[in-house]
């Protein structure tokens, strides 16, 4: 049985085989976007590896008795499945397919690999599991890959994955997990780029977060990043905010860790508009590809940008429009005046109170500004009366004034 592919051996709809996130990469490496080499142990070694060590009728049935509703129960069960990987033994042939496949990737042997989970249930348009199994950097020699790969196998049993699968109504049965080996990007800066705006749900921005060092640091939130809004069309910079970035992460000699930046480098931006503009055309093109905006991860090394990671956005508002510019009023000589539910009732108003009062209050004040604004001379037809704009909460009239009819 083979247990490993290229990366460009498989595309979108190789998820059984490759998972969310092995699909995604293959499929960007396929169309020729730049993704580091790399391959898939893919999910025919995570159930051969759970068969012959006889932990799959014990872990689907711990995982199916935590609730969603008890969080406490989740963490003790994946607890107890780590326990179980972490004893089991990787079959020969399997282990033996596994270190070819990194000789063929690794220039000496050695050479630093991300080692990252791909679960059958992620990276979908309906569902994410964003940052929900483990990822592993700079891993080297064959021994450390390998155990890398068992501890992401134990990661898709991890709480926080089997509370939202739980939420989501999938079926422990029904997952497994591949892992995507890849070689590491020695990056001097990384980050994540929306391909729509999620801040205004507007389909025509890209949004870049960048940081010095790898991604790491961005996606756990660990460093405010810098952040950019580029016009995609044009590729023009709309606004940039650039932030005191004190730490990054980096290589150590045996896996990563936080560092602090350099003093110089903290409040510099990390990529300027030509680089932000590049990398939105490259967000454009894997949109395109998809048909759907993306979340897509990023890393800049050399001068040169690769893509780590490409997933749906499953959710964004709808596009907001422009704010207003033209402020002028209706009526030029009209006499206006606020009447603010809020100003009447200052502290904040339960849902009852929307239910069964909110739509008796605005025809009455309507009615009564009607009668007591009208002008007492003008005729049926040709008086003027009050317009009214209004929303769920304030209501502004504007009435011709007698004097000016």
């Amino acid at each position: 049985m083979t247990y490993t592919v290229r990366l460009d051996e498989v595309g979108k709809d190789d998820i059984a085989l490759a998972g969310g996130k092995g699909a995604n990469l293959g499929e960007l490496s396929r169309a020729g976007l730049p993704v580091p080499p790399g391959y898939v142990v893919t999910t025919r070694a995570y159930d051969a590896f759970v068969e012959s060590n006889n932990i799959g009728d014990v872990v689907v049935g711990r995982a199916s008795v935590a609730r969603a509703e008890d969080p406490a129960g989740f963490a003790e069960v994946a607890e107890g499945i780590r326990e179980l990987f972490s004893g089991g033994r990787v079959p020969k042939e399997m282990g033996d397919e596994i270190r070819a496949a990194y000789q063929e990737l690794s220039e000496d042997g050695e050479t630093a690999v991300a080692v990252r989970s791909s679960a059958t249930a992620e990276d979908l348009a309906g569902a994410s599991f964003a940052g929900q199994q483990e990822t592993y950097l700079n891993v080297r020699g064959t021994e450390a890959l390998l155990e890398a790969v068992k501890n992401c196998w134990a990661s898709l049993w991890t709480a926080r994955a089997m509370a939202y699968r739980a939420r989501q109504g999938i079926d422990p049965a029904t997952v497994s997990l591949a892992v995507v080996v890849q070689r590491m990007v020695e990056s001097e800066a990384a980050g994540v780029m929306f391909t729509a705006n999620p801040s205004n749900g507007r389909r025509n921005q890209a949004t870049i977060s960048a940081a010095w060092g790898l991604g790491e640091s961005v996606v756990s939130g660990s460093v405010t990043p810098d952040s950019i809004v580029v016009e995609k069309g044009s590729g023009r910079v709309l606004s940039r905010e650039t932030a005191n970035k004190e730490v990054s992460t980096v290589y150590t000699e045996g896996g990563t860790a936080e560092s602090s930046v350099p003093e110089a480098l903290r409040r510099q931006p990390v990529l300027d508009d030509e680089m932000a503009a590049t990398l939105a055309r490259y967000g454009a093109t894997i949109e395109h590809h998809y048909g759907i905006p993306q979340d897509i991860e990023w890393a800049l090394a050399g001068g040169e940008f690769f893509i780590v990671q490409s997933r749906p956005v499953t959710a964004l508002p709808e596009p907001m429009a422009d704010s207003p510019t033209d402020w002028s009023v209706p009526v030029p000589k009209g006499t206006y005046w606020p009447a603010s539910i809020v100003e009447q009732m200052p502290d904040p108003l339960s849902p009852l109170f929307a239910d069964l009062a909110y739509g008796s209050v605005p025809a009455p004040l309507a009615n009564s500004s009607r009668s007591s604004w009208a002008p007492a001379s003008s005729e049926r037809g040709t008086s003027h009366s009050p317009r009214s704009m209004a929303t769920p909460t304030t209501t502004t009239r504007l009435a011709r004034s007698g004097a000016s009819s």
